[in-house]
């Protein structure tokens, strides 16, 4: 098995081996990942090591490192909770919110970086910033497949915000929507809390992160703040309910 590091701020994970092909979600800073399979035309497929995503990436947005170094850095992180500079071996690079990091100085190969000291761990970070993370966000343009203030879809974001927060979300919304803990009605919930929203074919299609009972905030269009009730999201601007309220979870204990 060969491994990777994503050495570049953010690199497209695409569904198929070409540079035209859907971006299905996004590697950022620091992401470790196993290399399942070196296909032709220079394109790798990839299992992100933290969500277990696969997709194909351009080798050349790569380090590729050895599995013991794979092992090592799986059992280490940091989060960046805003966007950051560090300087690195290539220069000053920019950073968004939700990179991973393993050690202030770290060299891999001909790559190296430091860090700047506003770094919070897993270990120590506090779950009541949730919400000044999620609105962070506000107005960041949706971007299918993104996981950034530069763009990100509606289940980047919830993940993007639980990472900083440590708590570690799947990847797509209908896959969030397996884990934590379900909640009977909109009267239990509390600020941080998921709600999940499906089509008419009952599939699981978006996600929010619940500020109160009657407000969510979400990525439609945009990261945006919407009021919301039993039946679902309701969109003052265009005066009409554009999610279906399908279940309610807990993810922080």
């Amino acid at each position: 098995m060969k491994y990777g590091f994503c050495h570049l701020a953010i690199v497209p994970l695409r569904e198929l081996a070409s540079d035209r092909s859907e971006m299905k979600s996004q590697l950022l800073f620091g992401d470790i990942f196993e290399v399942l399979e070196e296909v032709a035309h220079n394109w790798i497929y990839i299992r992100n090591a933290y969500d277990n995503y696969e997709g194909f990436i351009d080798p050349k947005q790569q380090i590729s490192i050895a599995e013991e170094e794979y092992n090592r850095l799986c059992k280490l992180q940091l989060v960046n909770d805003m966007p950051i500079s560090i300087a690195s071996s290539q220069g000053e690079m920019h950073l968004p919110l939700a990179c991973s990091f393993y050690e202030k100085d770290l060299q891999i190969k001909t790559f190296s970086y430091s860090l700047p000291a506003q770094l919070i761990s897993f270990n120590n970070n506090p779950l009541h910033n949730i919400m000044a993370v999620a609105k962070s966000f506000l107005n960041a343009p949706y971007l299918w497949g993104g996981k950034t203030l530069w763009g990100v879809d509606c289940s980047g974001f919830t993940q993007s915000v639980f990472k900083v927060m440590g708590i570690k979300l799947l990847r797509d919304a209908s896959q969030q929507a397996t884990q934590g803990e379900i909640l009977s009605f909109l009267q239990e919930v509390k600020e941080g809390d998921l709600a999940f929203f499906d089509d008419e074919e009952g599939q699981i299609n978006h996600v929010g992160i619940l500020l109160s009972a009657n407000e969510i905030i979400h990525a439609s269009g945009k990261v945006r703040i919407d009021k919301i009730d039993h039946q679902g999201i309701f969109n003052e601007e265009l005066g009409k309910y554009t999610h279906k309220l399908r279940i309610l979870k807990r993810m922080i204990f």
